[in-house]
This record gives structure tokens, C-alpha cells and sequence, in this order.
């Protein structure tokens, strides 16, 4: 048990040091005059996260109810499990962070700091909580006892290991809704509607926050198993490692291809998301497929993300600066319902019938409803009741010296 807990500790570390990964990516891709902007978000996702998931969101998404569980208001002795309850917060908390940081690149460059930490807030204690609560918190959608109305209607309950939907989808929700709230950044579309380029100041950065984010998802998947001893422990976190990195070595691979047959040059940039793409997209099932498995589900997700791309930004005309709409939510979604196709013990690819992809088709549109009713309400609300967006000056000035009154180079 002693090492057990090491192992989650460990792993909690790696998710946490997701959270510079972010904060580096997103600031390269992104304009230096919005640098302080974005760090400065990224530091209170996971300041503010903490705070609210252990005084609430943590007996919400862990505690005893239907819909929702109770908050704990910072008492954790309802939680009877075989891990030290404070390491097990820990590890949660990393989560909670990870699906609040994916909306600030969506909305980067335009938004208003005080608005961010108002809806920063929310994502933490409400939304999140909510539909942990239903899934990883024992709720209805993964409620595998006979009689259940998973195991009734689907023969299976919902699957998400490590957090396609439950993490990623939802923060890719609530970017693309955000995004369309706030309405484009300042010259992204011309008067003929055409789609500009506004390049972000150091892919150098970007290039970085990727690798970052590669090795700490080698604590978002493996980590889930939350245990390392005896063989079953050993042999999964061993599997899931393997899974994770070739989906992302074949994403990055598929996206690099396809950009370099569509522009006639291979994009660091399109690749660096196709690579984030590999990785959101085997999270789900990682614990389940083959590597051949893996390779497959990255290849798609490298694939499928720069139609994606090119879609919301051209055909949409949402703003989304670092395609987090792409990345978390469209292959979040995409990866959780290939789960159902290509997990070894249950998917359809495997002889398996239809039940898993329903159940796995069922949940992630449970999840995805809920996240857009509720970034709808959020973000428009705040919209309409006070205002989202900064002045048209800030906004052409740089949001640091006007909402931090500091610069990130001199």
C-alpha cells in the first residue's frame, strides 16, 4: 500500500507539471504583448481549483448522492478508501486543474481577467464535479451492478480510464463555447470572411509545453491505475504506458503528413496539436486496446484534427488560438467513442456486438450536454450581466500592462 500510494503521489507530481505544459504552449501560441495574460491564468486555474475542490468539489464529485454528491467543506473523513484520503484529493485535484486550463487557450488574448476567474470557479466546483460525480465518483453512468440502468440498457457501463470525456471533452465544450461568446480576436477575418493567420511569437515555447505535456500524460494514464504492485498493477501501468506513447507518436505523425500534403510543408504547429490530439484520444481506453490498437486511434486522431481545425476556424468562423476545441473536445470525443470499437475485451472491432460503443456513445453525449448547457449559461451569462471580452484598445495593446500592469519581456 505504502508503494501504491508513492506510485499515485508520483503521478499526481507528473499531471501537476501538465500545468507549466499548458502555460507554455498556449503563451507561444499566442502574442507576446498577451504573455503575463496567459501565465497568470494558467497559476490560478490550479491556485483557485485547489482551494474550491477541497472545500467542496471534492465531497461533490466523491460524496454520497444521485445527481450530485454532498460538498465536504473541507472534511474529507467521508471518503472511505484504501488510499490516504489526502493523496487520493491530491490526484483528484490535478484533474479538476486540467479541465479548467483547457479553456484558457480558447478564449486567450481577448477575455477579461476578473471574468476568467469568475468562470475559472465554476468549471472547479460545479461543472466538473457534476459529471465526475456521475462517472469516476460512482454514479450512474459507470454503475456496473446488475440492475443498473447502464447494465440494463447496454449490457456494459460507460468507460473513461483516464479522461477523454470526463476531462477533455469538457474542457474542449466549454473552450469552443467560450470562444463563440467572446467572438473573434481583432482582424482574424477579413471582409470577405477569410480566415487570417495571426502566428503566435515563439513555437520555441509551444514546442517546449508539448514535450511537457507528453511526459506528464505519463502520469494522467498510467497513473489511474492509482496502484503499482503485483502483477496485474505492474503489467497495466506497463500496457497503458506503451498505448500513450504510440498514439501520440502516431498522431504526430498523421498530422504532420496530412499538413504537409495539404500546405506543401509539414507545420510544426498543426503537428504539435496532432501530437496533444494522440494523446487526448487514447486516454479513454488506453487500459483496454493493443498497441496496434493505439496506433490506430492515434493515426485517426492525427487525421481527423486538422479537418477539424480548418472547420471551426473557416466554416465556423469561431476564434480558437490554440485549437483547444480541436484537440481536447472533438478528439476527446472521437477517442472515447473508439474505445468502443477497439478495446480488446469489449469493443465492437473484437466481436463484442454493439452494447460498449452505445454505452460509450451514451455517455460522452450525457457529458458533452451537460457541459454545453452549462457553458452556455455561463458564459452568455456573464456575457449579457457584466461583459466577457476587454475594450477593442486593450485588446490591440496587449492585455498585460492594461489587466496586470506588468510586461512578460523588457
Amino acid at each position: 500500500m505504502s508503494l501504491d500510494t508513492v506510485w499515485m503521489l508520483l503521478a499526481a507530481m507528473l499531471v501537476f507539471w501538465m500545468q507549466p505544459g499548458f502555460a507554455l504552449c498556449e503563451t507561444g501560441f499566442t502574442r507576446s504583448k498577451n504573455s503575463v495574460n496567459i501565465l497568470m491564468k494558467n497559476f490560478v486555474d490550479f491556485m483557485l481549483g485547489s482551494l474550491l475542490f477541497f472545500f467542496a468539489g471534492f465531497g461533490m464529485m466523491f460524496g454520497e448522492g444521485g445527481f450530485v454528491g454532498m460538498p465536504n467543506f473541507g472534511d474529507l473523513t467521508f471518503y472511505k478508501g484504501d488510499l490516504p484520503v489526502e493523496g487520493f484529493l491530491i490526484f483528484e485535484t490535478v484533474f479538476c486543474a486540467t479541465s479548467a486550463t483547457i479553456v484558457s487557450g480558447a478564449m486567450a488574448e481577448r477575455t477579461k481577467f476578473s471574468m476568467y476567474v469568475i468562470y475559472s470557479a465554476v468549471i472547479s466546483l460545479i461543472i466538473y464535479p457534476v459529471e465526475g460525480h456521475w462517472t469516476w465518483g460512482g454514479g450512474w453512468l459507470c454503475n456496473a451492478e446488475e440492475g443498473s440502468f447502464m447494465m440494463r440498457t447496454f449490457g456494459v457501463p460507460f468507460h473513461d480510464f483516464a479522461g477523454s470525456a470526463i476531462v477533455h471533452s469538457v474542457g474542449g465544450v466549454l473552450a469552443l463555447i467560450g470562444a463563440m461568446s467572446l467572438k473573434p480576436r481583432l482582424g482574424k477575418y477579413g471582409k470577405d470572411g477569410r480566415s487570417r493567420a495571426i502566428p503566435g511569437h515563439s513555437l520555441t515555447l509551444a514546442a517546449l509545453g508539448v514535450f511537457i505535456l507528453w511526459l506528464g500524460w505519463f502520469g494522467f494514464n498510467p497513473g489511474s491505475q492509482l496502484a503499482a504492485t503485483g502483477e496485474v498493477n505492474r503489467n497495466a501501468i506497463s500496457h497503458i504506458f506503451l498505448t500513450t506513447n504510440l498514439s501520440a507518436a502516431a498522431a504526430g505523425m498523421a498530422t504532420m503528413a496530412v499538413s504537409w500534403f495539404r500546405y506543401g510543408k509539414p507545420s510544426l504547429s498543426m503537428t504539435l496539436n496532432g501530437i496533444l490530439a494522440g494523446l487526448v484520444g487514447i486516454t479513454a481506453g488506453c487500459d483496454q486496446v493493443t498497441p496496434v490498437g493505439a496506433v490506430a486511434i492515434g493515426l485517426i486522431c492525427g487525421v481527423v484534427l486538422v479537418f477539424s481545425i480548418e472547420f471551426i476556424d473557416r466554416r465556423l468562423h469561431i476564434d480558437d488560438p490554440v485549437g483547444a476545441s480541436s484537440v481536447h473536445g472533438v478528439c476527446g470525443i472521437l477517442g472515447t467513442l473508439m474505445t468502443g470499437l477497439f478495446s480488446a475485451t469489449d469493443g465492437l472491432f473484437y466481436g463484442h456486438g454493439w452494447g460498449y460503443l452505445g454505452a460509450e456513445f451514451f455517455g460522452i453525449l450525457c457529458i458533452c450536454l451537460w457541459a454545453a448547457g452549462c457553458g452556455f449559461a455561463l458564459f452568455y451569462g456573464i456575457k449579457y450581466a457584466h461583459g466577457l471580452r476587454v475594450a477593442s484598445r486593450i485588446e490591440e495593446e496587449g492585455l498585460d500592462v492594461y489587466e496586470h500592469g506588468e510586461q512578460c519581456y523588457n
